[in-house]
């Protein structure tokens, strides 16, 4: 915690709890305050006005990043990659996004001069170590002030009580207690309905994804080309990032795919529930692992998921700027050196299903896979390989025999 701090860098969103923060470091620390917003794609006018918000509520400036290139081709496509997914259902739309921010923040810390990065994250959320472990690995040397560990201010009401008293314009309300973050990837829904996990989430708080009930009732075909790993075309169509997986939400929000509501458990222990929208990101790891199921053998493609694993936690729990993170990701680009093709899959009522997928790196061989007559593979082979295969369970059985008639 910072006891005392010049100029501030706060990582801003212009929702509450960043427009309240404003004030109150001004009030708390006398610091000067600049606000830095990293527009990762969150749409719907988010960032229209920000820097006339900020500075009214009290900001000396405030830096407008467009990050959304880097945040998918350095971020997204590297998790996409390695196959990572937390917990079985949820694809770090939340997690990735802070690194990159913070590492931003610092970089704009280091040229305006300031001493200290603050942040809007809760003392009971993750997000509070992703931006603090991106500082410490980056910029060990500057001052960390998190109000929510400090000040009054205990609950969203008490927030929102804040923000009114002092003038500030939010969007939520008392009423509207929805806690979301958006970016490309994805977005998030917390707080409200949802805190209780008896209760299923209502309809009216999904934004970028038609109801699998009122999708449409044809399905549509979608065609994805993947070069080392990374999708690069739709249906034909070369895109560069950002324009593919707009694209593609676009398609999957219409038929309803990606939605995901779970409980989860977070890194500093406690399980919360959180519904998620991420349609494109659906689309692209169906389509990637059914790509990676046709090149990769057996024992890369197993021993990938190990992987896998591992990375999803290192992202969720923000060590993005690790050795360890580093480390996989060389064994992931080794694997991805193949994983080139075109995957399709049918959007239908909520569901992406592989419809078909080819590439020139394939090791799947109809020639060796046939239940014909074929030149390739003599079965009566099967019969030594089968015997040296159990030999452990054929041991084992043998000595229980014998120890059982003694």
């Amino acid at each position: 915690m910072a006891r005392s701090a010049k100029k501030v860098v706060l990582a801003y969103s212009g929702g509450l709890d960043t427009s309240v923060i404003i004030p109150w470091l001004k009030e708390n620390y006398g610091c000067e305050v600049v606000a830095m917003a990293a527009d990762l794609g969150q749409g719907d006018g988010e960032l229209d006005g920000l820097q006339e918000k900020a500075i009214a509520t009290g900001a000396s400036e405030c830096y407008v990043e467009d990050l959304r290139q880097e945040f998918l081709e350095e971020y997204v496509w590297p998790t996409l990659r390695a196959g990572a997914i937390y917990e079985r259902k949820y694809l770090l739309g939340t997690s990735f996004a802070r690194p990159i921010i913070a590492k931003r923040q610092v970089e704009i810390a280091r040229k305006v001069g300031a001493d200290a990065v603050s942040h809007g994250a809760t003392g009971k959320g993750n997000d509070q170590v992703r931006f603090e472990l991106t500082y410490a690995a980056l910029a060990p040397d500057l001052d960390v002030i998190a109000p929510w560990r400090t000040w009054d201010i205990r609950s969203r009401e008490d927030a929102i009580d804040y923000a009114q008293k002092h003038d500030i314009p939010i969007e939520a309300t008392k009423e509207k207690i929805y806690s979301r973050d958006r970016n490309l990837w994805h977005l998030s829904h917390e707080g409200g309905e949802l805190e209780d996990p008896w209760t299923a989430p209502n309809e009216e708080m999904y934004v970028i994804s038609t109801s699998p009930k009122d999708a449409p009732d044809q399905a549509q075909l979608v065609e994805i080309d993947f070069k080392q790993g990374v999708p690069v075309s739709v249906d034909g169509e070369r895109l560069g990032a950002v324009n593919l997986l707009e694209k593609l939400n676009q398609i999957g929000g219409k038929h309803g795919v990606g939605r995901v509501d779970m409980v989860e458990n977070r890194l500093v222990g406690m399980k919360s529930r959180g519904a998620y929208e991420t349609p494109g990101g659906a689309i692209l790891y169906a389509a990637h692992r059914e790509l990676e199921s046709l090149i990769l053998d057996r024992d890369t493609l197993h021993y990938k998921d190990s992987v896998a694993l591992r990375y999803a936690e290192l992202v969720y729990y923000g060590q993005w700027f690790t050795p360890l993170r580093q480390a996989l990701d060389a064994f992931v680009e080794t694997t991805q050196v193949n994983v080139s093709g075109t995957v399709r899959l049918e959007l239908y009522k909520g569901q992406a299903t592989p419809a078909g997928v080819k590439s020139p790196y394939s090791l799947y061989s109809e020639e060796f896979a046939t239940f014909g007559e074929d030149d390739v593979y003599d079965q009566s082979h099967a019969e030594g390989f089968i015997r040296l295969f159990g030999l452990p369970m054929r041991v084992a059985a043998i000595r229980d025999i014998k120890n059982s008639g003694s």
